[in-house]
Parts: structure tokens; C-alpha cells; sequence
């Protein structure tokens, strides 16, 4: 493995790890008077730009109530996406904050933001060194939790990410990072 490996997978672990440890203190932190969820999460993940079939994604929210009908949601997830003939593979740990309008208890939908830490891994031919990037985004999207007992929802999900461009260092062109993900999660209240 080499030094640029060893330091892109140390600082998506480091992010990992620093977004776990936020998620537990924000649910210690949270009033036991509010319904809390915790929602592991797989799906499909699909780049505007990307190149292949629609990949798979896994996360993990965790959704409080701010006032009735608003909920908020911390999240964190892993995907990765091939550009330029799989000559580009990125790979992408979100760490989101997001807030919900839930007029109807099981149907939400808004948005939120997120930092994406982003490794851009060439293909070895290339010969050009991997990068990292920490960048924003914002989201839209919405869903259904639909019941399945009272402390257990299936949970449906789908949004659509905005990032800015990105450079690339196989040829001048700049590729859109932007993309779409639907997941499905299992919905646990406390």
C-alpha cells in the first residue's frame, strides 16, 4: 500500500469513526421525551455523470423530532462511483444533517446539507497519485416510514444531491459529482 493509500484510508476511517462518535453523543444528548429512530440503511446510488450501472450504497441515520410535523436527521454513508470509462473511481463518506416536514406522520420531504469526503483513486496505468477532497453539498429529497410495528418502520428514501464540479486530472475537462440515491432501512424507535 502506498503512502497516498495509507493516508486517503486512514482519513476516510478518521471520518467514519468521528461521525459514529457524533452520532452516539447526539443520541445520549437527545430528550427521552422526543421519539428517537435509528435507521440503518442500504440502496442504490446513481452519478448524473457517472459511467456503469447504479451502485450500492450503505448508511446509518439517526432522526429526532424537533417540534410536531419537523424531524431532524443526522446521517453518515458510504458509496463510490466510476467516471471516464472506470479511468476515475470516487469514492464518497457523507456525513449529512438534514430537516423534514412531516405533514402526514409517514410521508416527509425536504432537505439539508452534508460534508462528503471524497477520494479520487486513478486507475494504476495512469500513473497519477490519489487525492482527497472534503467538500459541501446540498440535498432535496423525501420519503415514507411506513409501520410495521410501533417501534419498527420500514423506511423508504430518496434524494437528489448538488455538488460542485470537480477537476480531474486525466484530461482538462471537470466532471459533475451530483447524483441520485434511493435506500430502504429498517426504521428503530426509542
Amino acid at each position: 500500500m502506498s503512502v497516498q493509500e495509507s493516508t486517503q484510508h486512514s482519513l476516510v476511517k478518521r471520518v467514519v469513526i468521528g461521525a459514529i462518535v457524533f452520532l452516539l453523543v447526539l443520541l445520549v444528548g437527545i430528550s427521552a421525551a422526543r421519539a428517537v429512530e435509528i435507521v440503518p440503511s442500504v440502496g442504490v446510488t446513481r452519478a448524473t455523470d457517472g459511467s456503469g450501472d447504479p451502485k450500492t450504497f450503505l448508511g446509518v441515520a439517526l432522526r429526532g423530532s424537533l417540534v410536531p410535523m419537523v424531524k431532524d436527521e443526522i446521517a453518515v454513508g458510504y458509496r463510490s462511483e466510476e467516471y471516464f470509462n472506470g479511468d476515475l473511481k470516487v469514492r464518497m463518506v457523507p456525513v449529512t444533517a438534514s430537516v423534514w416536514l412531516a405533514p402526514v406522520p409517514f410521508i416527509y420531504a425536504g432537505g439539508g446539507l452534508g460534508l462528503y469526503a471524497t477520494s479520487l483513486q486513478y486507475r494504476d496505468a495512469l500513473m497519477i497519485p490519489t487525492t482527497t477532497d472534503q467538500s459541501f453539498g446540498v440535498h432535496l429529497g423525501g420519503g415514507i416510514n411506513l409501520p410495521l410495528a410501533p417501534m419498527v418502520a420500514v423506511d423508504v428514501n430518496s434524494r437528489y444531491v448538488f455538488m460542485r464540479e470537480q477537476a480531474s486530472q486525466i484530461s482538462q475537462s471537470r466532471f459533475n459529482p451530483d447524483f441520485w440515491s434511493t435506500s430502504v432501512g429498517l426504521a428503530i424507535k426509542f
